[in-house]
């Protein structure tokens, strides 16, 4: 009996998420500009074919990272931007942020991914497209401590610095994450928090 619509639609998600996982975790291992098609299907468990139905090239699929990617810093942005108490808001920030890396669902590798063409612009054009939506994270981030300080729930500094060192401790945890993978005990967001508070 034939598959139906929706077998056949279910089917295409399965794989295309397959492709997806595999090539975060082939560009976080190798690099965007030494990896190809091939290394993904490898680790998708998948023929070369099955790839290029969903995608046509390797740059295809890095578009989509990117465009998954800007869409987030915009969305987080615009949340820590929002309505709410800054501690409030950044708990949630910082709580969301381990819990994805916690999952070990490839979050981490996203982040390395997403930083590696920011940092290299490789492919080329991912800097540009990556500046401004990073920049209204770091704002938004900077102004949220700014009215935490005003508050009292924030201890005194310049918040565009402790910005710098409140990322500089996500994203240690991002790589530490990726070289131990399960032997990494993530801390708290409180404990994460004391950076600021």
């Amino acid at each position: 009996m034939p598959r139906t619509v929706e077998q056949n639609e279910a089917l295409r998600a399965t794989t295309r998420e397959a492709v997806r996982t595999a090539a975060i975790r082939v560009f976080a291992r190798d690099g965007f500009a030494t990896s190809n098609i091939r290394d993904i299907a490898t680790e998708a468990g998948l023929s070369v074919g099955s790839i290029y139905r969903h995608y046509a090239t390797k740059h295809e699929l890095f578009e989509e990272f990117l465009d998954q990617a800007v869409a987030g810093l915009h969305a987080a942005a615009a949340r820590l931007g929002g309505a709410g108490r800054p501690l409030d808001l950044v708990r949630e920030f910082t709580t969301a942020y381990l819990s994805d890396l916690a999952a070990d669902d490839g979050a981490a590798e996203f982040f390395v991914v997403v930083n590696q063409g920011f940092g290299t612009d490789t492919p080329a054009g991912t800097t540009a497209r990556l500046l401004a939506p990073h920049r209204s994270l770091w704002q938004a981030f900077a102004g949220v401590v700014r009215r935490g300080q005003e508050q009292g729930h924030f201890t005194h500094g310049d918040p565009e610095t402790m910005t710098v060192c409140y990322f500089a401790t996500l994203s240690g945890l991002t790589t530490m994450r990726l070289a131990l993978h399960g032997d990494l005990t993530l801390p708290s967001a409180d404990q994460v928090l004391r950076t600021l508070t």
